[in-house]
């Protein structure tokens, strides 16, 4: 039992590491980057961790009015997967 909470506890703390470099792969989409040098390393870095799971959600939900919602739904989708595992184990 000790071995399935361990696990699950790991999954729950990669989930939760996934949504906060979406909420930051957003705060960075709003900025001005710099085209050379490690700010912008680390934002093409965020960029190819995060962008192809957005996409998913946002063939879904397009842009509507300017906005980009997909963010918003894929955080609730990994919050829901993240219960979904704690309840399970």
């Amino acid at each position: 039992m000790t071995r399935l909470f361990s696990i699950s506890f790991f999954l729950s703390r990669i989930i939760g590491f996934y949504q906060v470099l979406i909420i930051v792969w957003c705060i960075l989409s709003w900025l001005p980057m710099p085209r050379e040098g490690i700010i912008a390393d680390l934002a093409g870095a965020i960029d190819a961790l995060v962008r192809p799971y957005i996409q998913l959600f946002q063939r879904v939900i397009p842009p509507f009015g300017g906005l980009d919602f997909s963010p918003i739904l894929a955080i609730l989708v990994l919050g829901f997967i993240e219960r979904a595992l704690l309840v399970y184990f």
